[in-house]
């Protein structure tokens, strides 16, 4: 029996948005690879970094999305807990009922 796989999204903030992608480069036993898009961060808990985040109101974020098998991604969240702590990524994952490729 396969896997079920999970979609794990990550937020990151735009200061880590680079060291962030080079970690899950390097992850090449958990992750084939990963999609990222620009975000933008609103909300009481939310950390402005910069004067240009506080002047717009909303924190540059990444929005990583990565798709793998539900063991995978807890294996993957336990290093990224041990490499980011203290950066408060906000994470989640969610159920993938279907994936594939339309050629």
């Amino acid at each position: 029996m396969i896997e079920q796989p999970v979609c794990l999204t990550l937020i990151v903030p735009h200061l880590l948005r680079e060291e962030v992608f080079d970690y899950l480069t390097e992850q090449t036993d958990l992750v084939s690879g990963f999609t990222a898009s620009h975000g933008a961060g609103h909300g009481t808990e939310i950390r402005l970094h910069t004067v240009a985040e506080r002047v717009k109101g909303h924190a540059d974020q990444a929005v990583v999305q990565v798709v793998l098998a539900g063991t995978d991604a807890g294996r993957l969240l336990d290093r990224l807990r041990v490499s980011f702590a203290g950066t408060k990524l906000v994470y989640w994952t969610i159920p993938v009922t279907e994936l594939g490729t339309i050629d």
